[in-house]
């Protein structure tokens, strides 16, 4: 392998795409750690997926990658390889299947560079791991490790909220008011629109989510916060809207202390996994087993079966045929029907342990 592998010190993992991908990453980070208890381990990602990963104690450091923003541009990127030159890494686990990610691997001279075998130039690894499109993405992630004969088992993702999450958690729940009832987390985003459930139809999941006498929390990154507010505007009973007040960390903590989480296939579902919350995910033009679905225990899938599904592996932002059925004919009502019985499980299993 030209490096043996207790003689590895310094290994990097690059990770730039989507936020939800950067919090898939941190089993693979915590794997690394537990096999690699020598190294030092750093991670390459994009800015706005970076509070993810902050106070991860397994993460030596973090490097930021802007590539659509200050450092796009082929002299950026070649100043980015040479900075990762330098630090003159054993290693370099590469999640990400682009062609930049895998001539930052290469740049960098690691004896052990593995990626995917779908990768774009996955020439430029010395290793290649099949990409299982029938195992999930942490699976997948964590295979990488399998090409050095050391694949751990699946472990969830994590994020570590502080002191500073807590309290800005507290404040917010304190806004909202009310001391009793559900706390129901609901995420109405995501950059894909077709991946997005009808605002009247949150809307409506809402109206009876409140009627239960349940409270409610939405979550969401500042692009969601008009969203969030168009949806929830007039709504009666003890609902805050903590699109764009709250950092990813916060978010996470947020989802944490929230019964269930109703989102779309997007980040807060992989927050929600990461915090141990149980889920209610809606699929419409992607389907779980692209290795995206929700790892929590409890959780659920909602979905409807036609013959267009999946149509691609993001979503787009507009249906190809033009009706967007897949999440319009979910309707509100079987949406409730699987948040309830969740809620209804969960207080159950809580009185079975306290008797």
């Amino acid at each position: 392998m030209g490096i043996r592998l207790h003689k590895i010190e310094k290994i990097l993992i690059i990770q730039t795409a989507f936020i939800g991908d950067v919090v898939l990453v941190s089993p693979l980070i915590r794997a690394s750690h537990d096999l690699f208890p020598q190294a030092s381990i750093d991670a390459l990602v994009i800015p706005s997926a970076a509070n993810s990963l902050e106070n991860n104690p397994a993460l030596h450091r973090l490097t930021l990658y802007d590539k659509r923003g200050r450092d796009a541009g082929v002299r950026s990127l070649l100043a980015l390889a040479g900075r990762l030159r330098r630090e003159r890494y054993d290693l370099v686990l590469v999640p990400h299947r682009s062609l930049r990610s895998a001539f930052l691997a290469w740049w960098t001279r690691a004896a052990l560079r593995v990626g995917f075998t779908t990768s774009s130039a996955a020439f430029l690894f010395t290793h290649r791991v099949v990409y299982d499109r029938k195992r999930h993405e942490v699976e997948r992630n964590l295979a990488l490790l399998g090409a050095l004969g050391q694949e751990p088992g699946l472990v969830p993702p994590e994020i570590f909220p502080d002191e500073a999450d807590h309290r800005a958690v507290d404040r917010m729940l304190a806004s909202l008011g009310g001391t009793t009832g559900a706390l129901i987390a609901i995420a109405p985003g995501s950059i894909w629109a077709t991946k997005r459930w009808p605002a009247e139809s949150y809307r409506r999941l809402a109206e009876m989510v409140l009627a239960s006498g349940w409270r409610l929390v939405w979550i969401g990154s500042r692009g969601d916060r008009t969203l969030c507010t168009e949806i929830s505007e007039g709504l009666t009973g003890f609902w805050v809207n903590s699109a764009g007040e709250l950092s990813l960390r916060q978010s996470a903590e947020l989802i944490g202390r929230a019964e269930v989480l109703v989102s779309n296939d997007s980040a807060p579902l992989h927050l929600a996994s990461a915090m141990g919350t149980a889920a209610v995910a809606l699929f419409g033009p992607t389907i779980p087993k692209f290795g995206f679905g929700p790892l929590s225990a409890g959780s659920v899938i909602v979905q409807i079966e036609l013959p267009c599904r999946p149509c691609s592996i993001h979503g787009g932002n507009s249906c190809p045929i033009g009706t967007h059925k897949c999440m319009t004919g979910i309707p509100p009502e079987m949406v409730f029907a699987e948040l309830s019985n969740l809620i209804m499980r969960k207080s159950k299993h809580e009185r079975n342990h306290q008797n």
